[in-house]
C-alpha cells in the first residue's frame, strides 16, 4: 500500500495493488492542468483507491476525462477516463508521501511534447538555487 495527499494535507488517500505503469505524460491537458511541462503519473486499479482523509473536487477537463483536485490547496491528484482508461486511476506521483516509489518507465503522448522538452536535461543542474548576478 503507498499513501500521499495534497500540499496542505487536507486530501490524504492510500493506493493498494499492483501499479500497471508509471511515466511522464506530456499531453496539453495535463500541462495545463498542472501548469507545468510535464506531469508524473502511476496508474493502478481504481478499486484500490481509498480517500481516507477530506474530499477532492471534481474537474471535467475533457469529454471523458475528470481530474480531482485539493478544493483548499489546488494540488492535482487523481484523473480518471471512463473510455480510454477503465477501471483505472492516475495519481500524480508526486503526491505520494514517497515518490521514489513511482519510477518513471516511460514518456507518454511524447507528440504533444512543448519542443524544449526534449533537450532539458542538457541544462545546466543546481543543486539548489542558481548563482545570483
Amino acid at each position: 500500500m503507498l499513501t500521499g495527499g495534497c500540499h496542505c494535507g487536507a486530501v490524504r488517500y492510500e493506493i493498494e495493488g499492483e501499479a500497471a505503469h508509471s511515466g511522464f505524460c506530456h499531453c496539453s491537458d495535463c500541462r495545463r492542468s498542472a501548469g507545468a511541462p510535464l506531469v508524473a503519473w502511476i496508474a493502478f486499479p481504481a478499486s484500490g483507491l481509498t480517500v481516507t482523509k477530506g474530499e477532492a473536487k471534481v474537474y471535467a477537463s475533457s469529454e471523458n476525462g475528470r481530474r480531482h483536485f485539493c478544493p483548499d490547496c489546488g494540488t492535482g491528484l487523481f484523473y480518471f477516463n471512463e473510455v480510454a482508461l477503465p477501471g483505472i486511476v492516475d495519481i500524480q506521483s508526486a503526491t505520494l508521501d514517497d515518490p521514489e516509489a513511482a519510477i518513471p518507465d516511460a514518456h507518454i503522448n511524447v507528440a504533444e511534447r512543448i519542443s524544449w522538452m526534449a533537450t532539458a536535461h542538457e541544462l545546466p543542474m543546481f543543486e539548489s538555487f542558481p548563482p545570483q548576478g
